[in-house]
């Protein structure tokens, strides 16, 4: 059998593109897996952004001054 398969193969012109990206998309991890791992690793940047920029007060999320001229 393997031997019949591979005798009355006969190579294409060229690469073949659309086999190729169908075996990358099935040897890939699940999608479901992909997008959680992706969400999961979004949320701790963007809270380890936050609580460093509370902690060196950069932009809007440090105090701001108060103008007040009290006569």
């Amino acid at each position: 059998m393997i031997r019949t398969t591979v005798e009355s193969w006969k190579p294409r012109r060229g690469p073949d593109w659309s086999d190729v990206l169908i075996r990358l998309a099935n040897s890939g991890p699940p999608p479901w897996l992909l997008y959680t791992a992706a969400s999961a690793a979004l949320v701790v940047i963007l809270l380890a952004a936050f609580l460093i920029g509370s902690a060196l007060q950069i932009g809007a999320l440090g105090p701001q001054p108060v103008n007040a001229t009290l006569h």
